[in-house]
């Protein structure tokens, strides 16, 4: 796997208590997702004015845009305790239950991934969301007896990077889905203007754009390159200027579009070794040295929303603007690939 700075799932203490610090604890707070920011505004106010739990919530999205720290808002907004746990976490309903069974009334429960639960919790959850029960069974066979468990009401926010993967059962369910846009450089300079501010960081506006243009309209990965730049202008002695800024940024590999060295390993590859492609994802996954599916999840998406790569029946191609990003010219004008 990769060890670049930009890749959201590479997390450890130090990131998690940096992040964790920065975290805004209300909407008001909260930067960027207007519409979001509104809608969830609304319905929190609505129950708290009818004495009800509010409903239930999906939130739906890429990494790192803020979907975790709408579900402490929530919470915190609604003044209710927050219990946190992971579809991969999920495993049996058991699992499950046990969970749900300890919920205090008007508890929020906080599922993140909640696309990677067993198919025996999610269908437990599907009771337990509409009716507030769930059946568990005791004894195998013919004897097996169903009884049922009576739950507090509680709020279930569930967090999915893959909305597409939930059992449409399970979607049906959320009163309300949240949609999470990438970030705008404007409002990435607020973000990282607020972190800042926090961490007591003495920085300019050119170098508050600079990283914000560098942070692939994401909120985590800017608070991360801040920390670089701080570590960076902290050892040399220096401001966080735009001079420190591009020295910070250039010394972990993160270009001026905000590539990482894994981005541009795979867009090297294809325009080099395939004049531009288009190149099946297996052999641009061998070629480069890392998994298809890390590739498909997690570089594609960026390089194709900056308009980098297309993706054809035939393979992974190359766009213009990609062969101009690195200064390099089509050798032909014969196209390869070995398909998906």
């Amino acid at each position: 796997m990769s060890d670049d700075l930009t890749r959201p799932d590479l997390e450890n203490d130090a990131e998690l208590a940096f992040e964790g610090a920065l975290r805004p604890k209300s909407l008001t707070e909260f930067v960027g997702q207007s519409k979001v920011r509104g809608q969830l505004e609304l319905l929190l106010r609505a129950a708290a004015m009818q004495g009800r739990t509010p409903d239930h919530i999906l939130l739906a999205g890429p990494p790192g845009l803020g979907k975790t720290t709408l579900a402490m808002i929530v919470a915190h907004e609604s003044n209710r305790p927050l219990r946190m746990s992971s579809g991969p976490a999920i495993q049996h309903a058991g699992d499950l239950a046990a969970v749900l069974s300890s919920l205090v009334p008007g508890e929020v429960l906080f599922i993140d991934e909640i696309h990677r639960m067993t198919r025996a919790a999610e269908e437990m959850l599907y009771l337990a969301m509409e009716d507030y029960r769930i059946d568990i069974m005791v004894g195998k066979g013919a004897g097996a007896t169903s009884i049922p468990l009576e739950l507090s009401p509680f709020t279930l926010v569930g967090a999915t990077t893959r909305s597409g993967l939930l059992p449409n059962p399970l979607r049906d369910r959320f009163g309300f889905t949240a949609h999470l846009e990438f970030y705008d450089e404007s409002e990435l300079e607020e973000v990282i203007r607020r972190a800042a501010s926090l961490l007591e960081i003495d920085i300019d506006g050119v170098a508050l754009r600079e990283i914000a243009g560098r942070s692939r309209g994401t909120p985590r990965i800017a608070n991360r390159l801040l920390r670089r730049v701080r570590d960076f202008a902290l050892v040399h002695g220096q401001r966080a200027d735009l001079c420190t800024v591009r020295g910070a940024l250039d010394l972990y590999d993160v270009d001026a579009l905000g590539l990482d060295r894994l981005d541009r390993a795979v867009l090297e590859t294809i325009l080099t070794r395939f004049d531009g492609g288009p190149v099946g994802l297996n052999t641009l996954a061998v070629s480069v040295g890392e998994e298809a599916d890390t590739i498909e999840s997690v570089v594609e998406p960026f390089l194709v929303r900056v308009g980098l790569l297309t993706r054809s029946p035939r393979g992974r191609i190359a766009t213009p603007e990609a062969w101009r990003h690195f200064g390099l010219a089509r050798q032909s004008e014969g196209l390869f690939g070995d398909g998906l």
